[in-house]
C-alpha cells in the first residue's frame, strides 16, 4: 500500500484498500501478475475506455483502421495511410504483441492522448507577418521591470531584467536617477526601493534581450538625470549595446513605423527626444511624465490654453542623449489636438490605466482608430503599490499595443497576459486583428452587436477529466486529497466574456471525472483568450491548484489534455486536464435549423445591410453592391443548408465530415436485406451517387438529398468567382473615395464631431461588412471543393456497392 501511494499519491486511500483486497490471495499478499493487475485496476481510466471502446471494431483495442477513424472523426486528421497509422501503434503501444500485430490498447491509447495537447504546434513558432508597421502589433510590456516586489520598499534588481526578457518580454523599464561617483541608477523614484546601477542593467539587457526572440526590444528610459549623468547614460548605452541600438529608426521619408521584421536584433530607445532641427548641444523638455490626463470632455478647452513652455515644469536633456532616442514620449492633449498638428508617426504616449479607461469608456471607436497608427502604452494606476495587476484584455480591445504589467505578480491578470503572448512562437509580438488595423473598419469594443465582416466562432469544451492534481499551495499535511472543480473563463470583448463552473468530485485528485460541456458564441475570436481554472472545493483560503490560459486561435479541436501551470507560472509534474474541443463558425450552416422547409428559410434568411454614409457618391456605390451581396448570401446559405441536410440525413453532427457521412451509408448497405448495388462515379468532374436495383425508400431520399447538395455546391462553384470579382471592384471603388470623404469632413468641419465620426464610422463599417460578405464566399467556395475531394477520395478508396 506505502508502495501504491508512493508511485501514485492522488488516489484516495480506501480505493487502494478495496482494490487491494479484491486483488489478493486469501492470506493478504499479491504476487508479482496480481500486484501488476491490482495497479492497472487503480490507475485505469473509465473516461478514456469508453472512448476507445465506441471506435473499436472488435474487443477492446483499435486496429489500424479503428485508430485511422478516429483519428478523422475526432482529431481532424485526415489522409494518413495505413503505414502512417502502423507507425502511430509502434510509437505508443507498450506491449510486444500489439506492436507486432498491428492494434493499440488501452494503454498506448492512453499514452497517445497525452501528447495530443490542446496548444496548436503551428503556433509555437513565428506564423504571422511580421512585415506591418509597429502599431499593429500587441507587444509584450513590462512596468518597473526592476522591482521584486511592491513599489514603496521592494527590491531592485537585475535578475528582474533577465527574467522578463527570457519569458519573451519585449519592453522594459528603466527609471534613471543621478547616483554616486557620476554612475546612473535605477530605482522607484522617491520611494524606498533598493537602487541598482544602470550599467548593470545595460550588460543584462545586452545578454538576455534577443534569447527568448529575434524580434526588437524596447527600452523605455524614463529619464531623470542631470545633464552630466545624461552623458554618461548616452556613452554607456553605445558602449554596452553597441550596434544592437537601432539607428535608422526615424526616416524623414518615412510616415508609418517600421515593422518588426525590419527592427531584427534591434534595440529601440524611447523617451523625451528634443526637436529634430535643433543645433545646440541641450535643450529644454517637459519634465511631466508621458501621459495623457486630459478628458475627452475638457480637451477642446484644454486645447484652447496656453501650453507655451513657460507654463510647464521644464528640464534639461543632453543631445547626446536625445539623438539615441527613437520612440519621442510627449504628453497626450486629446483626439482634436492630434488632428490639429499632424503628430508624427514616431511619438508615443503612456497612459495611466484610470486615464486610458476613461477614453475607453468615452471615446472607444476614436481610441481604436489611434491605435492603428501611433503607439501607445498603458501602465497600472499609481494606487497599485502592492504592484497588482490590471485587466489587459481591456486595453488589447482598443488595440493598445504595450500594456505593461507587473511581471513579478502572478494570478489571474497576469495569466492572461501569459496566455496571450504563446502565440506567434512566443516571439512577444501578436498581430493586431483586421479590425483594429485597417483605416477604414468599424469596430466599437463596447459595442452589443456582432462585428461587421467577422464570423463568429461557437466554441463547444467539455472538461472531461483531471489527472494528479496537487493539494493546494499551504494546504498541510492534514489534508490528504483534494475537491476539485473547474472553472472555465472567457476573457474578450465585452459581448464574448464569460465564466462557467463545474461540478466539485469529492477526495479525488488522482483521476476526477466531470464530464460536462458548455458552449460560448464567440464574436471575435481573434481577441479571445480561455482560462482553465481548477481549485479545491474544500480548502479554506488560497484554493488555487493550478490554471492554463490560451488564445481561442491556438486551441486545437478533438481530445486533448492540457498541462497546468502554478502559482508561479511553472509546469505542474503530471497535473492535467482531459477535455475535448470544437470550434465552428456560426455561418457555417446558414440559417438551417432540424426539420425546417427551404420556403421557411428564405423568408427568415439574414442580408448584410449597408448604412448610409451620406454622400451620394460613396452611398450610391454601397446602394449597387446590395443585389450581389443578397446574391452572395443565397449561394453560401442554398449550399450550407444543403450540406446540413444531407449531414442530418445521415444521423451525424454538423461538424462532420463528408467522408464521413459516405462511410456512413456504406455502413447501412451491409445490413440491407435488398439487392442494388450504389457506387460513386464523375459527372463532369462533379461527384454522382448511381444505384441500380431494388434501392429501399430511404436511400432514394438519402440519394436524393446528395444529389441536390451537389448541384447546389456545383452552382456555387460556377457563380462564385464572377461574384466576387463584382464585389471586389466595388469596394475598390469605395475605397478610391476615401479622399472624396476626408474632403467632406475637412470642409464640414463646423458640424459636430460626433456626427462626423458616424459618417466615418458608417463608411468603415460598410467597407467591414463587404469584405466580411467576400471572404465568407471565398470561405464557403474552398470549403465546397474540399468536400468534393473528399467524396472523390471515398469513391476511390472504398467500394461503395452491395452485389445485386
Amino acid at each position: 500500500m506505502s508502495l501504491v501511494k508512493q508511485m501514485a499519491p492522488q488516489i484516495k486511500l480506501d480505493q487502494i484498500i478495496s482494490k487491494q483486497k479484491e486483488c489478493s490471495l486469501s492470506d493478504g499478499t499479491m504476487n508479482r501478475t496480481q500486484f501488476l493487475n491490482f495497479y492497472k485496476e487503480i490507475t485505469t481510466r473509465p473516461e478514456v475506455y469508453f472512448i476507445l471502446v465506441r471506435y473499436a471494431s472488435t474487443g477492446d483495442f483499435l486496429t489500424v483502421d479503428d485508430l485511422l477513424a478516429f483519428l478523422e472523426s475526432e482529431q481532424e486528421i485526415s489522409k494518413l495511410s495505413k503505414e502512417e497509422g502502423l507507425s502511430l501503434i509502434k510509437r505508443y503501444e507498450p506491449t510486444r504483441r500489439g506492436r507486432r500485430e498491428g492494434f493499440l490498447g488501452l494503454d498506448g491509447f492512453i499514452k497517445y492522448l497525452l501528447d495530443q495537447e490542446l496548444f496548436d504546434p503551428k503556433h509555437q513558432k513565428v506564423c504571422e507577418d511580421m512585415d506591418q508597421p509597429l502599431s499593429h502589433y500587441f507587444i509584450a510590456a513590462s512596468h518597473n521591470t526592476y522591482l521584486l516586489e511592491d513599489q514603496l520598499t521592494g527590491p531592485s534588481s537585475v535578475e528582474a531584467y533577465k527574467s522578463a526578457l527570457l519569458s519573451g518580454c519585449r519592453c522594459v523599464e528603466m527609471d534613471c536617477w543621478d547616483g554616486p561617483n557620476n554612475e546612473p541608477v535605477i530605482y522607484h523614484g522617491q520611494s524606498l526601493t533598493t537602487k541598482i546601477t544602470f550599467t548593470s542593467v545595460l550588460h543584462a539587457i545586452n545578454e538576455c534581450a534577443f534569447v527568448a526572440s529575434e524580434y526588437p526590444v524596447i527600452l523605455w528610459i524614463q529619464n531623470h538625470c542631470s545633464t552630466k549623468q545624461q552623458q554618461a547614460m548616452a556613452r554607456y548605452l553605445k558602449e554596452i549595446l553597441g550596434d544592437k541600438l537601432c539607428s535608422n529608426f526615424i526616416n524623414g521619408n518615412q510616415k508609418v513605423l517600421p515593422s518588426p521584421k525590419s527592427l531584427i536584433r534591434k534595440i529601440i530607445l524611447k523617451g523625451k527626444k528634443l526637436a529634430i532641427c535643433l543645433g545646440e548641444l541641450e535643450g529644454f523638455v517637459s519634465d511631466e511624465e508621458c501621459s495623457g490626463n486630459i478628458s475627452e470632455n475638457n480637451e477642446k478647452k484644454k486645447a484652447k490654453k496656453d501650453n507655451s513652455s513657460q507654463s510647464r515644469k521644464q528640464m534639461k536633456l543632453t543631445k547626446q542623449l536625445s539623438e539615441l532616442i527613437d520612440l519621442k514620449c510627449i504628453t497626450f492633449g486629446g483626439f482634436l489636438d492630434i488632428k490639429e498638428n499632424n503628430r508624427n508617426y514616431y511619438e508615443t504616449t503612456s497612459f495611466e490605466e484610470t486615464t486610458a479607461l476613461k477614453l475607453i469608456q468615452g471615446s472607444p471607436d476614436e481610441f481604436v482608430n489611434f491605435n492603428k497608427t501611433f503607439l501607445s502604452r498603458t501602465f497600472p494606476a499609481i494606487k497599485r503599490v502592492d504592484s497588482s495587476n490590471y485587466n489587459p484584455q481591456d486595453f488589447w480591445n482598443c488595440g493598445c499595443q504595450l500594456v505593461a504589467m507587473n511581471y513579478q505578480t502572478r494570478g489571474q491578470m497576469m495569466d492572461i497576459h501569459s496566455g496571450k503572448f504563446t502565440q506567434n512562437g512566443g516571439c512577444g509580438y501578436v498581430l493586431k486583428p483586421m479590425i483594429l488595423r485597417e483605416d477604414y473598419s468599424y469596430f466599437n469594443p463596447a459595442s452589443k452587436e456582432s462585428m461587421p465582416g467577422v464570423d463568429p466562432q461557437i466554441l463547444r469544451i467539455r472538461i472531461i477529466s483531471g489527472q494528479n492534481l496537487p493539494k493546494p499551495r499551504g494546504s498541510g499535511s492534514k489534508v490528504n486529497v483534494v475537491d476539485p472543480y473547474v472553472i472555465l473563463q472567457i476573457n474578450g470583448i465585452p459581448i464574448d466574456c464569460a465564466e462557467e463552473r463545474s461540478k466539485t468530485i469529492a477526495n479525488n485528485g488522482f483521476n476526477p471525472v466531470f464530464d460536462e460541456s458548455y458552449e460560448f458564441l464567440i464574436n471575435l475570436p481573434q481577441l479571445a483568450i480561455v482560462r482553465f481554472l481548477v481549485k479545491d472545493d474544500e480548502h479554506i483560503g488560497d484554493d488555487f491548484i493550478g490554471q492554463f490560459s490560451i488564445p481561442l486561435t491556438c486551441m486545437k479541436s478533438g481530445f486533448r489534455h492540457l498541462r497546468l501551470y502554478d502559482d508561479t507560472g511553472e509546469l505542474i509534474p503530471l497535473a492535467t486536464l482531459f477535455v475535448h474541443v470544437t470550434m465552428i463558425g456560426k455561418r457555417a450552416f446558414g440559417s438551417y435549423k432540424r426539420g425546417m422547409s427551404l420556403k421557411k428559410l428564405k423568408r427568415t434568411r439574414e442580408y448584410a445591410l449597408l448604412k448610409t454614409v451620406g454622400i451620394k457618391s460613396i452611398d450610391e456605390i454601397f446602394k449597387a453592391t446590395d443585389k450581389p451581396l443578397r446574391n452572395s448570401t443565397d449561394l453560401r446559405d442554398n449550399v450550407q443548408i444543403a450540406i446540413a441536410q444531407f449531414k442530418e440525413m445521415c444521423g451525424l453532427a454538423p461538424s462532420s465530415t463528408m467522408k464521413q457521412c459516405i462511410k456512413y451509408l456504406t455502413s447501412r448497405l451491409k445490413g440491407s436485406s435488398q439487392t442494388f448495388s450504389l457506387s460513386i462515379t464523375s459527372n463532369d468532374g462533379y461527384p454522382h451517387l448511381e444505384a441500380i436495383g431494388g434501392v429501399p425508400e430511404g436511400y432514394k431520399k438519402s440519394i436524393g438529398t446528395f444529389q441536390s447538395m451537389i448541384d447546389k455546391g456545383r452552382i456555387l462553384l460556377d457563380m462564385a468567382p464572377s461574384l466576387q470579382e463584382q464585389l471586389e471592384q466595388l469596394i475598390s471603388d469605395a475605397v478610391n473615395l476615401q479622399d472624396e470623404l476626408l474632403l467632406y469632413i475637412s470642409k464640414e468641419s463646423g458640424i459636430k464631431n460626433k456626427k462626423l465620426m458616424k459618417v466615418k464610422d458608417n463608411y468603415g463599417w460598410n467597407i467591414a461588412v463587404m469584405k466580411g460578405q467576400v471572404e465568407l464566399l471565398i470561405e464557403a467556395y474552398k470549403e465546397f471543393q474540399v468536400y468534393v475531394q473528399q467524396i472523390h477520395d471515398v469513391g476511390n478508396n472504398i467500394t461503395v456497392a452491395k452485389a445485386v
